[in-house]
């Protein structure tokens, strides 16, 4: 009987069992700790074997090691700590996922690791695609129609630019790769519990249609980040990345909004932030409390999220961006102020600073608080208060839930969209009419009219729905009744928009809160008075 001779064909290789055992080797991640140390072994690193035993250091743990984990289970020696380390890079290198690319019309090439590409290939994340960054003012400003996603992205890609600039500058700061990864994950989920048309949905719907509840997108992102991770199994994947659960988590969501109160009081726990206080944060000790400013600064305010939408929002609406985010990544460095590390910049950088609050004034000014803009999301409002009790959204189990409702169901709240505002405006339903004209009327540019604004001689402080219903009042009395055009307003008729124009911390200056530092001593920090650079 003929030998039948196997067929060769060019560029294809068959994987003998043999080989596929050597594949396999190669993924670390499903490595045991006895796989672990038979891979030190092989790599001449025999004599600290015994010590990743006693530690059961898996496959996976290897992904998190640094110097200080190393001196910790008693690598001691620099030259041990540097051998072992080289040889866990190739690892990395042979086992390492592909990375991604985006073309950003405002970053450039922006290039994301893995783990950020698994959550944001998600229904929850892509989500955001069908959110519009600005609301309603795409209605008044045409090239204003990018969303929440591209934000998102390029809050991720920054956070890591900023994080991986201090980690570099200064390696004395201890940022490991988790450090790193969570800040990205943080600045790329900080948006996750946007409402429909941004803003207008947690600052005017919401309240409105809920009154009485204490709601804010950042309390949605934390629910939503946790959906996402446990709806698309990427617990696991998360592991395998290095991440430790559930100290990561934490330290994750407490970038997003502030520090956590386990036991449920969010808003308090907040305001524990500021002050000479206890250390309220869990994910991260002490030392490494610059972390918690890169992605949403409660300190100073200067953060990617603004660096991200300054840029952004500018690009889309036309409007000059005077701050440089890059020149700041060049002078950020880390000092010591009050017991505290925080991240501060040079001493010349200041007028780049001012530049950087200036440029949120103007955008506030000319197109954030824009009357065309505020009066169509009022629109907008009234439309979806309308038609709040005659939407159903399908949430977990089976239930359904309203406009306003879905919030409480983060399944049912990742179906709600601006595609609810054409939802409306094309149904049939009868008890969808009122709410259905009222979106014709946006349309077709049949809009309410900005009777005035005043300028209160007083700052106002928390004006709730009953103050605003007694101006209302005043002014409906105010108007002549039986008039010659024959027209009878009631208080209802009218609508009021208190709008708070500053630098972002009210009536304070918030470079008061940031400090430099000179180049002849870079580890003293200090503050710089607005009348030492002219500033009013």
């Amino acid at each position: 009987m003929a030998t039948r001779k196997r067929c060769s064909i060019p560029g294809v290789c068959c994987v003998t069992p043999e080989k596929r055992a050597q594949v396999s080797e190669l993924d670390h991640t499903q490595w045991g700790v006895e796989e672990t140390c038979q891979y030190l072994r092989r790599e001449g690193l025999e004599k600290w074997e015994d010590t990743f035993r006693a530690e059961k250091i898996t496959g996976v743990g290897l992904r998190s090691l640094e110097e200080p984990d190393l001196d910790k289970i008693g690598v001691k020696c620099l030259g041990d700590q540097l051998q072992i380390l080289r040889s866990l890079r190739k690892l990395w290198q042979i086992a390492r996922e592909p990375t991604k690319v985006f073309n950003d019309p405002v970053h450039g090439h922006v290039e994301l690791h893995p783990l950020l590409i698994k959550i944001i290939d998600t229904p929850q994340f892509q989500r955001l695609r069908n959110i519009k960054q600005l609301g309603g003012t795409y209605f008044v400003f045409p090239g204003a129609s990018h969303n929440r996603f591209e934000h998102s992205i390029g809050v991720g890609y920054l956070a890591g630019q900023l994080v991986q600039a201090l980690n570099e500058r200064q390696p004395e700061l201890l940022i490991s790769r988790r450090d790193i990864l969570c800040v990205q994950i943080a600045g790329l989920c900080h948006d996750l519990g946007h409402g429909p048309f941004s803003h207008m949905f947690d600052g005017i719907f919401i309240p409105k249609a809920r009154p009485g509840i204490k709601w804010k997108h950042e309390t949605a992102s934390l629910a939503m980040f946790d959906y996402l991770v446990e709806d698309n199994y990427l617990m696991p994947v998360l592991k395998q990345h290095g991440l430790v659960m559930p100290e990561d988590l934490v330290f994750i969501k407490e970038q997003i909004a502030g520090p956590l109160d386990l036991n449920g009081d969010q808003e308090k726990a907040a305001n524990s932030a500021s002050g000479k206080k206890p250390w309220p944060y869990r994910g991260r000790p002490e030392d490494k409390s610059f972390l918690y400013e890169i992605v949403s600064n409660k300190n100073t305010g200067i953060d990617v999220d603004k660096w991200d939408y300054f840029a952004r929002d500018c690009h889309h609406l036309g409007i000059q961006n005077n701050f440089d985010y890059r020149r700041f990544l060049k002078f950020a460095q880390v000092c010591e102020v009050e017991g505290q590390k925080n991240i501060c910049t040079r001493d010349k950088e200041v007028g780049n600073l001012y530049d950087m609050f200036n440029t949120r004034n103007c955008l506030h000014r000319r197109a954030y608080q824009h009357k065309v803009g505020n009066i169509i999301e009022t629109m907008i409002t009234e439309a979806f208060l309308k038609a709040d009790p005659y939407i159903q959204i399908e949430g977990s189990g089976g239930k359904t839930f309203t406009l306003s409702g879905a919030i409480d169901d983060m399944e049912a709240y990742t179906k709600l969209t601006d595609h609810v505002f054409e939802q409306i405006l094309h149904s049939s339903s009868k008890e969808l009419t009122e709410a259905r004209q009222i979106l014709r009327n946006i349309v077709c540019r049949r809009l309410y009219k900005c009777l005035g604004r005043t300028h209160p001689q007083e700052p106002l402080e928390d004006v709730t729905e009953e103050k605003k219903n007694t101006w209302k009042k005043e002014l409906a009395e105010a108007f002549p009744q039986n008039n010659t055009r024959g027209v009878n307003l009631n208080p209802e008729d009218f609508e009021i928009s208190v709008i708070g124009m500053d630098y972002g911390m009210k009536e304070k200056n918030p470079i008061d809160k940031v400090r430099f530092y000179c180049k002849e001593d870079p580890t003293k920090a200090f503050k710089i008075d607005k009348y030492q650079v002219g500033w009013s």
